[in-house]
């Protein structure tokens, strides 16, 4: 297994409360929330000064790469709670001919397809889906573009818990597919993500579902946060000048941020902060135009569309936690249309071999842009996060052939 089976009953976790974003009340940790009674997200917080004396870097050094080896900082309390896949650590993959086309710069990118599900998702819904394990949770619900959804479905399946998904009615039958083989109950909707989140809270009414949706329960960020642990050690205990991270709901942005504070706190890492860039479609940016107008809050983006489904949000339940994460590093929200989305996907590919989901385009498509207009630097350190392997997107047609009948024409190959 991935995870220390030494640790038999108690694991040693430092959880103290759980804490509203937004007005600092504080709630019982070990007991089933969703929202604060505020009705913002929960923060899970912890004992940071034990965890300064109980972890060291050597220590830590000396443990499995995965997801799980920063325990102390994870909310799990009971080994026999993980439901674990195998969360391995995702490289840190250079862009090098890119960057020398691009003037010489340190193009990063955290590859998160290597996870299992292929994407990013399994790291919010392992620990999801762990506590609720551990809560004797015994049906979970969500609204997913796609990825979500596998995650939940999959570590839902290995805990014995029951799992309904709803999708937008043009999610890829690559996703639905997975979706349901994995184990879940899963139906298209006639609208977006929002339009499935409500279906999602009037069930838990009459259903009696525990609902899972982005940011409705506290313990998504928590798995999401390892980004930032993993980021932080690969760099050798240091952060990167810029982070281009694609933002539909925020969930990662407003994990790494956290977790960069309590990298912090336990004397991992000083003061020192990446600037955190929000990557969105410009066929939905309600995080660009509230960061532009210098507004705390984004309302709903009518009308959204993008090639890049999985930051297709039209309205995210945590928009003042990545503004402030944005605005407190001096990073900025980006809006990078499809056509360069599409563009940068067809580059990477090409130049460094490496298959990108649409969302990770929109990184290097952004990242582009802010280099042509003078946001970001050829001398910075950027990391781009390539959040699914394109593996599970559509892909281009190949439609050339050849007759081994025929004679072979191999000047034409050449």
């Amino acid at each position: 297994m991935n995870y220390d089976e030494n640790l038999t009953t108690e694991r040693p976790t430092f959880v103290t409360h759980l804490e509203c974003a937004a007005t600092g009340e504080r709630h019982a940790a070990d007991a089933v929330h969703n929202l604060s009674r505020a009705g913002k997200p929960l923060l899970v917080r912890y004992d940071l000064a034990g965890v300064k004396k109980a972890l060291s870097k050597q220590a830590l050094a000396e443990r499995p790469p995965d997801l799980w080896r920063y325990r102390e900082l994870l909310p799990v309390r009971r080994v026999k709670n993980i439901v674990s896949l195998g969360e391995a650590m995702t490289p840190l993959l250079a862009l090098r001919k890119l960057g020398k086309k691009l003037g010489g710069g340190d193009i990063l990118v955290k590859d998160e397809g290597r996870l299992p599900t292929g994407s990013f998702k399994a790291r919010g819904l392992v620990m999801a889906v762990s506590m609720a394990k551990a809560f004797g949770i015994k049906h979970m619900a969500m609204p997913s573009n796609g990825n979500a959804g596998a995650a939940l479905a999959a570590y839902a399946s290995r805990a014995g818990i029951r799992s309904t998904v709803f999708c937008p009615e043009d999610t890829p039958e690559v996703n639905l597919s997975e979706i349901a083989l994995q184990g879940a109950r899963v139906y298209r909707v006639n609208g977006l993500i929002d339009d499935c989140g409500k279906i999602v809270a009037e069930g838990k009414a009459k259903v009696g579902w525990f609902d899972t949706s982005t940011l409705k329960e506290p313990y998504r960020i928590e798995g999401k946060k390892t980004m930032g642990l993993e980021l932080a050690e690969q760099l050798g205990w240091s952060v990167p000048d810029v982070i281009f991270y694609p933002t539909g709901g925020g969930t990662g942005l407003i994990g790494m941020w956290k977790a960069f504070a309590e990298l912090e706190a336990i004397g991992f890492i000083g003061p020192e902060r990446p600037r955190m860039v929000a990557v969105q479609a410009s066929g939905c940016a309600p995080m660009v135009r509230a960061y532009e107008a210098g507004a705390e809050h984004a309302p709903r983006w009518e009308d959204a569309y993008t090639i890049a489904s999985g930051i297709r949000v039209p309205q995210a339940i945590g928009d003042f936690l990545i503004l402030r994460a944005v605005r407190e590093g001096g990073g900025f929200a980006i809006a990078v249309p499809d056509e360069a989305i599409a563009a940068a996907l067809d580059e990477v590919a090409r130049e460094e071999g490496l298959l990108l989901c649409p969302e990770g385009a929109a990184t290097y498509a952004a990242y582009k842009q802010s280099l042509a207009d003078g946001r970001v630097s050829r001398s910075e350190c950027a990391v781009l996060f390539n959040c699914a392997t394109g593996l599970k997107y559509p892909l281009p047609p190949m439609r050339q052939t050849l007759d081994r009948h025929q004679p072979i024409d191999f000047a034409a190959l050449s």
